[in-house]
């Protein structure tokens, strides 16, 4: 387990590899405006001990990557959709399962219907819709307070790192609420992941990103197995998103973890890690619903 700079695309990217080679390979997707930090070793190493080979990576604009000016992305978002195969490219891999998180699962969506070739299974977590419907779709929007906590969150005028406090209270208003919320686990993860990044400013470039201009086929389309995952106390897309995921794609499963928030809480750890072992071991997983 040792980070690595890689060339992607002509820019430099932070990533980091757990477990032998040898085994099927799992590519991690954080969402955007975060760094591989919060795919926690101690999670990657768990998926590494049941026999997968993981990476996980910085994006632009966090951790150690390529970072650009507060408020100047030079990218959009198709190139974060580039740079996850060509993560893939740098570590020799043809083709990977994708497990990509919030906006990550959303890139993961994207490489599939993008690059298919390089994409064996995906699990998609606590995300949405990444192509939009042509009669679009009625799903429910964040809880009122995740809401209020977000509008309450003014950016910053002059592109400062975000403080530690502000970004604990975030991470424990994505849990929901309904379990005990370990802050001092938080509270130190936080502080590892400003102290690391190269411009802690940078990563709210992400909230710029505009979509590259592309056709895409729809979802119903998407051949790859995808389990997705879902908090039923996710305050950011409400369950209703998994949900509606799962019945768009082809043979998908939902695995509903009925406590759990938003993102990849501890207290998930080891059922999480088994659905992705089961679903990355089998290339055709039944229609279903599990949890």
């Amino acid at each position: 387990m040792t980070e690595r700079m890689i060339t992607v695309r002509g820019v430099r990217l932070c990533a980091e590899s757990f477990g032998d080679p040898d085994r099927p390979p799992v590519l991690l997707i954080m969402g955007t405006g975060a760094s591989m930090l919060w795919w926690e070793d101690d999670f990657c190493r768990l998926l590494a001990a049941q026999g997968r080979f993981v990476i996980r990576y910085d994006h632009r604009d966090t951790g150690r990557s390529v970072t650009y000016e507060p408020g100047c992305p030079g990218y959009d978002a198709g190139d974060l959709v580039r740079d996850a195969a060509g993560v893939l490219d740098a570590f020799g891999v043809r083709a990977a399962h994708l497990v990509g998180v919030s906006a990550g699962g959303a890139l993961a969506q994207l490489v599939a219907l993008d690059h298919p070739g390089r994409v064996v299974t995906l699990t998609l977590i606590s995300t949405t819709f990444a192509v939009p419907a042509p009669g679009g779709r009625d799903l429910p929007g964040p809880s009122r307070a995740f809401a209020d906590f977000a509008r309450e969150a003014e950016p910053d005028p002059a592109g400062r790192a975000p403080a530690a406090d502000h970004l604990v209270e975030y991470a424990r208003m994505l849990t929901g609420g309904r379990r005990p919320f370990p802050e001092r686990e938080v509270r130190e993860l936080v502080r590892a992941d400003l102290g690391r990044a190269l411009d802690p400013a940078s990563a709210r470039n992400h909230d710029l990103l505009a979509d590259a201009p592309r056709e895409r086929p729809p979802l119903s389309g998407l051949g790859v197995p995808t389990l997705v995952v879902h908090g039923g106390a996710d305050p950011m897309f409400p369950l209703a998103h998994g949900r509606a995921l799962a019945g768009e794609i082809p043979g998908a499963r939902l695995l509903v973890l009925p406590g759990s928030g938003h993102g990849v809480e501890r207290a998930d750890w080891a059922v999480l890690a088994s659905a992705i072992r089961e679903h990355t071991g089998r290339p055709h997983p039944p229609t279903g619903e599990a949890g």
